[in-house]
């Protein structure tokens, strides 16, 4: 059985955290608007209400806790995105530099990796597989399209042989 941390007490997520953000937030617009003037305290004690205020309602710190977790998850997303971006489309001083073909197709593979890691995590992979591939319609659905795909694949071929000249 796992311990309960201070950081996982009721009074730290549900006060302290959301009232910490708030006032934090409310006090750094006011120094930086000046809206209340020069004075520091004023703005601090103005901030302090604020907070106060707004722990004591529970809707509103539902509403910035999800934003908040909303907006971690999508910053771990987006860093993921931009490191994979960075290793394909970075510029190389020396040794191996992939053509702008080999670029976009590791670049297609970098996003689908990408969505399908974030459906993985965040727990949606076997409902998607199942609405995919456990229904009465799934089987005749997939070989129809692959089906169609070999034919697709085979036309472009020809098609793409016929415009080199046939050569």
């Amino acid at each position: 059985m796992a311990e309960e941390t201070i950081f996982q007490s009721w009074i730290f997520t549900k006060f302290i955290l959301p009232f910490a953000l708030i006032f934090a937030l409310v006090y750094a617009i006011l120094e930086k608007t000046k809206l209340l003037g020069e004075k520091h305290q004023i703005n601090a004690i103005v901030a302090f209400i604020i907070g106060l205020l707004f722990t004591s309602f529970v809707y509103p710190v539902l509403v910035v806790q999800n934003m908040v977790l909303f907006l971690t998850v999508a910053i771990v997303v987006l860093f993921v995105i931009l490191l994979l971006w960075g290793f394909i489309f970075g510029d190389i001083k020396e040794g191996f530099k992939p053509g702008k073909w080999m670029k976009g197709i590791l670049g297609g593979i970098a996003i689908i990796a990408v969505v399908i890691a974030v459906v993985w995590a965040a727990g949606f992979h076997n409902k998607i597989l199942e609405l995919l591939f456990k229904q009465s319609w799934s089987s005749i659905f997939w070989t129809n399209f692959l089906f169609v795909l070999v034919i697709a694949i085979a036309l472009a071929l020809i098609l793409k042989a016929k415009g080199d000249g046939g050569k």
